[in-house]
């Protein structure tokens, strides 16, 4: 029976007119790097081809139509200002590529004389539109001022080295020291800006590309403008290509993404070693250049050497202070308890003592005291550390009270302080745990985490008993992370650990957070979908397999979500089951499969209808009697129902189940057993089961397995016994469908045979057969 399924979104390709650029240039390149080709003449070519294609893409940006960007409270001029930025910022970017491409356009067109000048005032145009563009294009809240200060003695380290490793790679005889300096310095800081960009936590968001576009952009303007200045071969040239070329590309790609940011993706740790790698490895390449060729050391490359020194100790000055026993101390926690000591500083207030602090109070100015010291550990290089969000779980409303009393709180915290380290910190962040920030690394915190659990988890003892507390721990590593975004991630991690049963520790990932995102996104949307009228069902039939005349139909449950889509039972129910929604799930299918049924009854149509049930839903005291009124609302034969009952989840309820069995038995309606495994203990339990039907997998009548022949002939010959009629469902092949009737089955479904529809649908289907009955 054909359906109409939705279409699928095409899937992305990367941008072709790129990776033409892209291999246009290298194959220039190596043309130049042999010899054919002027070395000038191949830099204007690339250097126009690159900025024409960025060019292009920026200009598209800067013509598309506003934005609408209105805010409450806003002036229509404000209004109008803000839908206009990005075309502003594209415009200006759009300027900055163009002009670079034309400076390294007219180099070969200048005199000797000229070129120089052409190369710096090009310099200064592009800088000057790149700065007005990335200043309109962001401007973030600033850092406190150690933290600015701390920053810009990490960049100014590798900075210095860079500038030294371009003034012994740059030439000496042509050009002048003032310049050659000037130029060494300039190389240093756009190189070390490129790489602070294009490696620290939002390197792969729209405003961080562009910014490291502008700097290489800048960088290849720079080396030509050196290299112009004297007397050179011409394939000195050909090194200023990579970066002005990748630059313009990077800045156009950056802008695309900058200007939509719902595209950006989350931050992520630092790139540290790119920071520390590229650097080295330019000054040992330079440095061992320069010996090669003979030459002693000048005072300007000891000088340059000797700047490396000094933010190396401003850097240790400005890094947090450490405990004496080796703990580092961050930033003060307010009213954080501090395992063994005092505050950070005179300025945090004191921990209260352990008898009169209750874990489970969770203030306001614990969390932002918490946030505060997640910034330290993310902004200590190289960046470091864990968070670890703790949930208690009491086992009844009494204990829960007295963990929020003094006695059992104050036993807790003495046991989390006799599990923690000299430089951990321990905060009330939530109503019902704490929060623990270290300084070491992941798979030490995660050992922090188990221990914590063991020790928390301990019986305690309260007013005339012993009872145990249950532990989830969530745990996220804090390195590069925004500290928002940790004690997010940290308490993901801890609901997915209460969804795995507690007493555990869970890892943050980011497909946990894909999965915990969705799962939340469930358990909010559910509540209410009934009386919303989101639900559906769908309609399988089942066939005979001898004649191919439909028999029935089984009723399939569907979520139609608006903001979720369609949902399947699979992943809906065991929601609903957390959210002890599943009997009014039930009750809905229960009555809109017999309404339906009794519509085709209605029609002359003498087939069953099958509905699933959850172990759950059966074992419930009203469930036979809510059935039997069912069905006498609308004057259905009972025999026209069956109810369907999982095998695997049936053994944990087996004489309750067997019992409410018995009782639909009794009122005349037909009992299925579903996905039945054929094991020996399967087989063992058919005959305590009243059921009518049985349900196996097509796995049994597969013509491929050798043990699937007898397998099933037993399956078969053991519910001839008992009087079971034999249902073969999920066939999806012509083979399947011809096993399943060489073994003696007598009904099937899937999609071999018909796939589930709606029911005008089935009707539709079900008028091109004649009925049987059963």
């Amino acid at each position: 029976m054909p359906l109409a399924y939705p279409l699928r979104a095409p899937a992305g390709r990367p941008d072709l007119p790129e990776a033409v650029v892209l291999v246009m240039v290298t194959l220039l390149l190596l043309a130049a790097a042999a010899g054919p080709l002027p070395a000038l003449g191949v830099v204007a070519l690339t250097a126009a081809a690159g900025s024409a294609l960025a060019g292009t893409r920026l200009s598209r940006l800067a013509a598309g139509p506003p934005r609408p960007a209105v805010r409450d409270g806003d002036t229509r001029a404000a209004a109008r200002r803000r839908a206009a930025r990005p075309r502003r910022v594209a415009a200006l970017l759009d300027a900055a590529v163009v002009a670079a491409g034309l400076t390294a356009a007219v180099l070969p067109l200048a005199d000797d004389a000229q070129r120089t000048t052409a190369a710096v005032t090009g310099l200064a145009v592009v800088a000057v539109l790149f700065g007005a563009g990335l200043a309109v294009l962001a401007n973030p809240p600033q850092p406190p001022v150690r933290v600015r200060l701390r920053r810009a003695a990490d960049a100014a380290g590798p900075g210095a080295g860079l500038a030294l490793a371009a003034w012994l790679l740059l030439p000496r005889d042509s050009v002048g020291a003032p310049a050659r300096l000037a130029a060494a310095v300039a190389l240093g800081v756009l190189s070390v800006c490129a790489l602070t960009a294009l490696t620290g936590p939002h390197r792969s968001s729209g405003v961080a590309r562009c910014r490291g576009g502008a700097a290489l952009t800048l960088t290849g303007l720079v080396v030509l403008a050196t290299l112009t200045a004297g007397t050179l071969p011409d394939r000195a040239g050909l090194l200023a290509v990579p970066p002005l070329v990748g630059g313009v590309l990077l800045t156009a790609a950056g802008a695309r993404r900058a200007l939509r940011p719902e595209l950006d993706p989350p931050p992520r740790s630092t790139a540290v070693w790119p920071r520390v790698v590229v650097p080295a490895v330019a000054v040992v390449a330079a440095t061992a250049w320069w010996l090669r060729s003979g030459l002693a050391p000048d005072p300007t490359a000891v000088l340059l050497a000797l700047a490396v020194v000094p933010p190396l100790v401003l850097r240790e000055l400005l890094r947090p202070r450490r405990r004496p026993d080796g703990g580092r101390a961050p930033a003060p926690l307010g009213g954080a308890a501090r395992p063994g000591g005092a505050a950070a500083d005179e300025s945090a207030v004191p921990p209260a003592p352990p008898s009169d602090r209750a874990v489970g109070s969770g203030p306001t100015g614990d969390r932002t005291a918490l946030l505060r010291a997640l910034a330290v550990l993310r902004d200590v290089p190289p960046p470091s550390g864990a968070l670890l969000v703790v949930d208690l779980h009491a086992p009844s409303v009494d204990v829960a009270e007295q963990l929020a009393g003094p006695d059992l709180a104050a036993e807790v915290v003495r046991r989390v302080r006799a599990v923690l380290g000299p430089g951990d910190l321990v905060a009330d962040v939530t109503h019902t745990g704490l929060a623990v920030a270290t300084d070491v690394g992941p798979m030490l915190a995660y050992a922090l985490g188990t221990r914590l659990v063991a020790a928390l988890t301990q019986p305690y003892q309260v007013p005339g008993a012993a009872v145990r507390l249950q532990v989830s721990i969530g745990l996220a590593e804090t390195g590069g992370t925004a500290p928002e975004d940790v004690l997010r991630q940290a308490d993901l991690a801890r609901r997915r650990a209460v969804q795995l049963g507690r007493d555990r520790v869970e890892w943050y990932d980011a497909y946990l957070e894909e999965q915990l995102v969705r799962r939340l996104d469930l358990e909010r949307e559910l509540p209410g979908a009934v009386a919303r009228g989101e639900l559906d069902l769908v309609f399988q039939p089942i066939l005979g397999l001898a004649d191919r005349v439909p028999v029935g139909a089984e009723a399939l449950l569907r979520w139609r979500s608006p903001v979720l889509g369609t949902v399947l039972p699979a992943e809906l129910l065991p929601v609903a089951e957390d959210l002890d929604v599943v009997g009014e799930l039930g009750c809905w299918v229960l009555d809109r499969a017999c309404r339906q049924l009794a519509n085709w009854t209605d029609s002359g149509r003498e087939l069953w209808m099958a509905i699933n049930v959850t172990v759950w839903e059966l074992t419930a005291p009203d469930f036979v009697p809510r059935t039997a009124a069912v069905l006498d609302a609308y004057g259905l034969a009972p025999d026209r129902l069956v109810v369907e009952v999982a095998e695997p989840r049936v053994a944990a309820e087996l004489p309750t189940v067997v019992a409410r069995l018995a009782g639909l038995r009794s009122l005349g309606v037909r009992t299925a057993l579903d996905d039945f495994r054929a094991e020996h203990a399967s087989l063992a339990q058919l005959r305590r089961l009243p059921i009518d039907l049985l349900k196996v997998g097509p796995e049994l009548v597969n013509r491929g397995t050798d043990a699937s022949g007898p397998l099933i002939d037993v399956v078969v010959s053991v519910g001839d016994r008992l009087g079971l009629e034999i249902v073969v469902e999920e066939l999806e092949s012509e083979d399947q469908v011809a096993g399943a009737q060489r073994a003696g089955c007598r009904y099937g479904q899937g999609f071999a045979l018909a796939r589930p529809a709606t029911a005008e649908r089935v009707e539709a289907y079900f008028e091109e057969f004649p009925y049987a009955s059963r």
